[in-house]
């Protein structure tokens, strides 16, 4: 790829289709005869989400969060503030919380503390990326789509200031 600011691809077009898959096919078989509400975490998870939902055949609903962290730097900045918060009531339900990359853990260590605290009946994770090496707090994420390096990542709807979402594929920020 030629386009300034992208650097080596991390995970191709066609490993992210196939992986997707078959997560969806974990899902649907984990959900099976029960009701899922999909939770995705706005704007990075829209690409990944809306592929994982096109092969659920497991029952879902679907509702978004914001939460904003990073601005436009490349680390945490430590803050996490609620931007759009859910429009459903998630007692008693089923929630999977379904994210773009789980980094440092901070972000959603706070989410899930929040939604744990509205009494759903179950809630997982499903993220698309995972960088171990970076993690700062212990997380069970119950679906994981790959693991990569710490290099910051773009595509596949995540950006570096709101740029390279539309990559059709995860590929290493270029300085």
């Amino acid at each position: 790829m030629d386009e300034p600011g992208v650097g080596e691809i991390l995970v191709q077009r066609d490993e992210l289709a196939h992986r997707v898959r078959e997560l969806a096919g974990e899902i649907s078989r984990d959900y099976e005869n029960r009701e899922l509400l999909l939770v995705g975490v706005l704007k990075g998870a829209v690409f990944f989400l809306s592929d994982l939902m096109r092969h659920l055949e497991a029952e879902c609903e679907l509702d978004f969060m914001a939460v904003s962290s990073y601005g436009s730097s490349t680390d945490h900045s430590g803050v996490v503030r609620i931007l759009k918060d859910l429009d459903v009531s998630i007692e008693g339900r089923d929630v999977l919380i379904v994210e773009d990359i789980v980094d440092s853990g901070l972000t959603l260590s706070y989410l899930m503390r929040t939604l744990q605290a509205r009494n759903p009946a179950s809630l997982e994770v499903c993220a698309l990326l995972t960088k171990p090496e970076r993690r700062k707090v212990d997380l069970p994420i119950r679906y994981v789509g790959f693991e990569i390096p710490n290099r910051f990542a773009i595509g596949y709807g995540l950006d570096h200031a709101e740029r390279f979402r539309n990559l059709p594929f995860v590929a290493v920020l270029d300085d």
